[in-house]
């Protein structure tokens, strides 16, 4: 049971005591009872009020378990990819916010990776629709099995997807888009038999670069490095060239 459904269910067994406590006060107002008799009171029927405290807390318990897990339900879906289960590109620009913030405080470089699927319109025409949405699902299961437990890979919409690598360089970043690229093409040959691949473009921040980009630009420079992939026959990886951060992308415009 998760920490929400939990503190679901605690919250409905307390709330269930209320029962017990309404019947007391219901009976000291028509009895009058006080001090001592209180005592005597809850003793000489205590099976009733043992009775209506447990039945209560229990029913209450399992009511709050419920809406728990229902409320567990909604954050999945506001945060996670309902396609995929990886997150959603909302939570990767708010994670790569944080990251970007904390370059001058930890001194290590980021690195982001955008991938895009290269064979996604050719599955759907080929096998249809089912098998493009498992072409998807290939590659992040893919992704998720290359990543480091720091990284956070992401649906950012349609057939592209993104890596954010905390604590890597740029050079580092290169050797994970290799992994990755060869992890999707072995994944998607077992998922579509039609040799999905995926292409991705990579922008690294250094400390020690001076360079300061908004989340926007360091996505539209990993943009470009992808498309000039994608233009190079797809199935590889590029990184991003020097010439500063740039922002005519549609992510430098969305994420500025």
């Amino acid at each position: 049971m998760s920490a929400r459904r939990t503190l679901y269910a605690l919250a409905g067994a307390a709330l269930g005591l209320g029962a017990p406590a309404g019947l007391l006060g219901i009976r000291l107002m028509r009895r009058g009872l006080a001090g001592r008799s209180v005592v005597e009171e809850i003793w000489n029927d205590r099976e009733t009020y043992v009775y209506t405290a447990a039945s209560t807390s229990v029913a209450f318990a399992l009511f709050g378990g419920v809406l728990g897990r229902y409320a567990d339900r909604l954050g999945r879906l506001a945060t996670t990819d309902s396609l995929t289960g990886l997150s959603n590109a909302r939570v990767f620009y708010d994670r790569l916010r944080q990251e970007l913030g904390r370059v001058d405080r930890s001194h290590e470089s980021v690195s982001l990776l955008v991938l895009d699927l290269d064979s996604l319109k050719q599955i759907n025409d080929q096998r249809g629709h089912q098998a493009g949405d498992e072409a998807l699902r290939s590659v992040a299961d893919a992704i998720r099995s290359g990543l480091r437990e720091v990284d956070l890979g992401a649906r950012l919409g349609g057939d592209e997807f993104g890596v954010l690598a905390p604590r890597t360089t740029a050079e580092s970043a290169l050797v994970l888009g290799e992994r990755l690229r060869a992890l999707v093409r072995t994944a998607g040959e077992a998922a579509s038999g039609l040799g999905a691949t995926v292409s991705i473009g990579i922008a690294s921040l250094a400390p020690s670069s001076g360079e300061r980009p908004t989340p926007g630009a360091l996505m539209a420079a990993a943009d470009k490095a992808l498309y000039r992939a994608k233009r190079a026959g797809g199935d590889r990886v590029a990184v991003r060239q020097d010439g500063g951060f740039g922002s005519s992308s549609a992510w430098a415009r969305r994420y500025a």
